[in-house]
């Protein structure tokens, strides 16, 4: 899980500087946690309080994300999410946005088949991202994460994601990297999300591939770090230097995530 974070700490401070390139120091003093981070944690919150169980695990994500987001008021909450955050009486807003996609990662750690995954995926998405898109963006990572972590291979995750969401993956970072901009919505951002950890080589140049092609920089590399963490695991020096950019509030719900289900 810590994986969706690195992407979106490195990502975060191409968001709205974007670099059409791979070279660039992977952390900078300029990195920070942003609303993605603060968002897989309290998803991955709900996950221990629910124990797992779908039947209990949406009341559990409505109440984790407000009490665990609520604090960091300027962390870069989407219009809509934020008014439904602070809101008393919080309902899905029929989302679209790839933010279903970057907090996701929890589930498939926990998940113990890919069915049970898809159904915790879906609980933590419809309390906001009840649009099929959303859904469907959320399902495609929890399951690629999922795959990755059970051994599958790429050729494997890439089948399975094409047959089961329909989402074309049948082309190269570099075929679209020039033309590439800004979108926070599932539909552009999944798929080239996940061209990203399909061309990589090693965890840390996943998260290169999915930064050099610009757009929304810091939830693309989230959801790719998601799937590559999952496959590669997290080298040492990048999971603690990732470490050092959480406060202690939110390094304490990792700690105690990674106690029950352990970091690859």
């Amino acid at each position: 899980m810590i994986g969706a974070m690195i992407g979106d700490i490195v990502g975060s401070r191409f968001e709205w500087h974007n670099i059409k390139s791979k070279q660039f120091q992977f952390f900078h003093e300029r990195c920070k946690f942003t609303d993605d981070t603060v968002m897989t944690l309290a998803i991955a919150k709900a996950v221990l309080l629910s124990g797992g169980n779908v039947s209990l695990l949406s009341d559990q994500a409505v109440k984790c994300m407000q009490t665990v987001g609520r604090p960091y008021p300027d962390c870069g909450w989407g219009g809509h999410f934020r008014h439904w955050i602070y809101s008393d009486d919080p309902k899905p807003y029929n989302s679209w946005g790839n933010g279903s996609a970057m907090r996701v990662s929890a589930v498939a750690w926990a998940a113990k088949d890919l069915a049970t995954c898809i159904a915790m995926s879906e609980a933590v998405t419809a309390v906001t991202h009840n649009h099929p898109e959303g859904i469907k963006g959320a399902n495609a990572i929890a399951a690629a994460t999922f795959l990755a972590l059970h051994g599958a291979s790429k050729d494997e995750i890439k089948t399975h994601i094409e047959t089961t969401y329909g989402y074309d993956l049948n082309f190269s970072l570099d075929s679209i990297r020039e033309s590439y901009s800004f979108d926070v919505s599932c539909m552009g951002t999944v798929p080239p999300a996940i061209a990203a950890f399909l061309e990589s080589t090693d965890f840390e140049d996943a998260i290169r591939n999915a930064i050099s092609i610009g757009g929304d920089s810091d939830t693309l590399a989230a959801c790719t770090g998601a799937i590559a963490e999952a496959f590669y695991g997290v080298p040492a020096r990048i999971r603690d230097a990732a470490k050092l950019h959480l406060d202690s509030r939110l390094d304490a719900i990792l700690t105690e995530f990674e106690e029950v289900y352990p970091g690859k």
